[in-house]
């Protein structure tokens, strides 16, 4: 199999997860991207078409704290990272947006921290 095909499998696979998000008018959407080395987490509002908040183990605050980490320890703390962040602008649920990975492993983990944290999924 191609490159090429795997990345139209991949892109239909993310726009079947978004279209089965439904309403997503009401709430902030949670999108999570996995890279080989990293995480990155967004809080998007697609009513304004804006980024609310992000996160990734590619920020300054994070970097050196997570240089040691495995995967799914970096893809915890960032989830806390930007849980205190959604937590800081009173925003109390959200809808998850896998992006079309499977939710197990550092999407989990991922998804885990925020919730720990307080914040509906």
């Amino acid at each position: 199999m191609s490159s090429n095909d795997k990345r139209k499998k991949y892109l239909k696979k993310k726009l079947r997860t978004k279209k089965s998000l439904g309403n997503l008018g009401k709430y902030p959407r949670l999108v999570v991207f996995k890279s080989n080395r990293h995480i990155y987490g967004q809080l998007l509002d697609d009513n304004k078409n804006i980024t609310i908040f992000s996160s990734s183990s590619m920020d300054n605050n994070l970097r050196k704290k997570l240089k040691t980490k495995s995967k799914v320890d970096k893809s915890i703390e960032v989830g806390y990272d930007l849980a205190e962040k959604i937590k800081s602008d009173k925003i109390k649920k959200v809808v998850f947006d896998r992006n079309g990975y499977q939710f197990h492993g550092r999407v989990k983990a991922f998804v885990d921290a925020i919730k720990e944290k307080g914040i509906s999924v």
